[in-house]
């Protein structure tokens, strides 16, 4: 990217631990504590619906679905997860809470001046065709905004489908652990980001990434130390579930 139109302070799933993951609920409260922009895990009902949820199942997050069904979010349509409750496990507060859409998120975010990290999260076994179907709706939907969303993913099939399919939207590879194809990977899928676990980052690494034209992003850093290590090592951005504790500059 010539510029990078994104803030070095980015919410976690919205407001991370302090509100249900993945909602509107939680993007407001990050919003609200002055987040400019939000982290959030992206996959694809059955019937190609792209929503919002982190886990393969349903069992940690949602109330409602029939326990005699499969716990698996994927397998079900949209017009059955639409009526499921995503807010009831956090707190009594948020009881009734749906999982949005992504063409929801984008109408808050566009509506609010808010910047997306749409991390692809497929349900397993499907990589390729949720990159695909996530890239496709989330170039639609930022059709018209000046900062489109940042695409991620640990998994590099995911990344790749979505290069294809939108190859103008910016792309950032997640790594958990450091492999030794790590710059070939992203490389190849010309990733503008390298999102590490935020253990991983050294100086030499943080360099060998500026080096190639990328940025240093960090996830999920909820430490006031951690926070403080990563700016003096030099990286870029910094994803919290403390949106309580960082105040975003």
């Amino acid at each position: 990217m010539n510029t990078w139109p994104y803030p070095r302070w980015i919410a976690h799933r919205g407001a991370g631990k302090i509100a249900p993951e993945n909602t509107l609920a939680a993007f407001r409260l990050g919003a609200a504590h002055g987040y400019t922009m939000i982290e959030c895990d992206v996959k694809l009902s059955a019937d190609g619906v792209p929503f919002l949820l982190h886990d393969a199942t349903l069992k940690r997050t949602v109330r409602g679905w029939d326990a005699t069904e499969s716990a698996t979010a994927g397998d079900h349509p949209w017009a059955q997860l639409s009526h499921l409750d995503a807010g009831g496990w956090h707190s009594r507060a948020y009881a009734g809470e749906p999982m949005p859409t992504l063409a929801g998120v984008a109408r808050w975010c566009l509506a609010n001046g808010v910047a997306l990290n749409i991390e692809i999260k497929p349900t397993p076994g499907t990589d390729a065709r949720t990159g695909q179907v996530v890239a496709e709706h989330a170039a639609r939907l930022w059709a018209q905004s000046p900062v489109p969303p940042l695409l991620s993913s640990f998994q590099p099939e995911a990344l790749a489908a979505a290069q294809q399919a939108a190859p103008h939207l910016p792309r950032g590879l997640l790594l958990d652990s450091l492999r030794d194809s790590w710059a070939a990977e992203a490389r190849a899928l010309q990733c503008v980001a390298l999102i590490c676990n935020w253990q991983l980052w050294t100086a030499p690494l943080v360099h060998q990434v500026h080096l190639a034209g990328m940025r240093a992003l960090s996830y999920t850093v909820n430490d006031e130390w951690a926070a403080q290590h990563l700016w003096a090592l030099g990286t870029d951005g910094i994803i919290t579930d403390r949106v309580d504790l960082f105040t975003p500059n």
